[in-house]
């Protein structure tokens, strides 16, 4: 008599809302924006819940976190430095290590970081665009762009 093991996840998949997935990635709206029927905080699924973790692994610098210091991509720190090619280089090996380290969920394709114009040297603004496959579905590339420019 054969014996099957139920690994507790069989439900889970067979109301899965994803066609592409058996998982769909689900976190709060950073917004938080009140959802009209439950009146609870509004959640984001699947890609956009990735794009965001993305987006806020890129924006995070070290020592931001409380509980982990060590992650961070150090992009808001150089504003102020002059751009360089040499600095481009290393601000996008700094921002490709740490989207590779702490998220898993993707695969990063290209990071491309430059000025939009010219004029962008002067007012330290800065352009970044991080291509990257989902994990689970390789043939698709995702794009999420970051423009970061000095307040004061």
């Amino acid at each position: 008599m054969p014996i099957t093991v139920n690994k507790g996840y069989d439900d889970a998949q067979a109301h899965n809302e994803s066609d592409r997935s058996s998982y769909i990635y689900k976190d709060l709206n950073l917004f938080f924006t009140k959802h009209p029927l439950t009146a609870d905080v509004s959640k984001v699924t699947d890609v956009q819940a990735i794009k965001r973790s993305v987006r806020n692994l890129v924006l995070t610098n070290k020592g931001e976190r409380l509980f982990h210091p060590e992650i961070g991509g150090g992009v808001k720190g150089s504003l102020f430095e002059n751009f360089t090619p040499i600095a481009e280089i290393e601000l996008e090996s700094a921002i490709t290590h740490v989207i590779k380290t702490y998220e898993p969920r993707v695969r990063v394709e290209k990071v491309i970081v430059n000025n939009a114009t010219a004029q962008d040297l002067d007012t330290n603004q800065l352009r970044i665009i991080v291509q990257f496959s989902l994990v689970n579905i390789p043939n698709i590339i995702e794009e999420v762009e970051v423009f970061l420019n000095r307040i004061r």
